[in-house]
């Protein structure tokens, strides 16, 4: 291998390093780093010897993320303008995916629109996941089955965070409220994203710390954004 194509893959290796860290891509972006020790942390992360032109990667790569959109103003634009709505008394019930289930879901999901209940339903590859009231577990096992159930997970907690039309075509408002939320501690049962709406399903006991994290991002992006 030629000395510049060392020089290109360390670099290139360099950038995917700070990419795949959100926190020091931050702040090589707003240049709030000290590229010494980011270049020590790389070495030793990434098993490399030369200081010297990783430093230089980092430099060249700040300098680029500097002239780029800043994302995180896009993402506090979107979060100043968004409120909470919070739902106690939530289960979550996983059944297996499978065309039966679907098909007894759909007269379900049918006699709950005409009671105006709120349920939702996202299906995987593996699993029917349903997020409902507590009060109508009963009812969704036996319409669905027992022996079609996976699991049941009771004494949660619905979050909303309801946002305008521009949240469509901002990326990473998600990944903005899953980071602070999972910086808190706050384990997060499911998330649902439903067009403007963020819906984030934790545990009773984290009820108050998320709904308060959730509370200090739109505060802080009503402090920070100026329009």
């Amino acid at each position: 291998m030629v000395k510049s194509e060392m020089k290109e893959s360390l670099a290139e290796k360099t950038r995917i390093y700070i990419d795949a860290h959100p926190s020091v891509k931050d702040c090589v972006a707003k240049g709030l780093i000290n590229y010494s020790s980011l270049a020590r942390m790389i070495m030793k992360d990434i098993d490399v010897d030369n200081e010297e032109a990783v430093m230089i990667a980092c430099r060249r790569y700040a300098s680029k993320l500097s002239v780029t959109t800043d994302h995180e103003l896009n993402i506090l634009r979107v979060l100043k303008d968004s409120r909470l709505e919070m739902r106690t008394k939530t289960c979550i019930v996983t059944a297996k995916n499978d065309w039966s289930v679907l098909h007894k879901m759909d007269n379900l999901f049918k006699d709950l629109w005409n009671e105006n209940s709120i349920m939702q339903c996202v299906q995987s590859a593996s699993a029917v996941t349903i997020i409902a009231d507590r009060m109508l577990k009963d009812r969704i096992t036996d319409t669905v089955g027992r022996f079609n159930i996976i699991k049941i997970r009771e004494n949660l907690v619905e979050i909303a965070v309801k946002s305008p039309e521009k949240i469509v075509d901002t990326s990473g408002v998600i990944a903005y409220l899953i980071t602070n939320l999972s910086d808190a501690g706050i384990n997060i049962e499911e998330t649902v994203s439903c067009h403007t709406d963020t819906i984030f399903i934790v545990d009773e006991s984290d009820m108050i710390t998320a709904y308060s994290v959730l509370t200090k991002c739109i505060q802080s992006a009503e402090a920070t954004v100026r329009d």
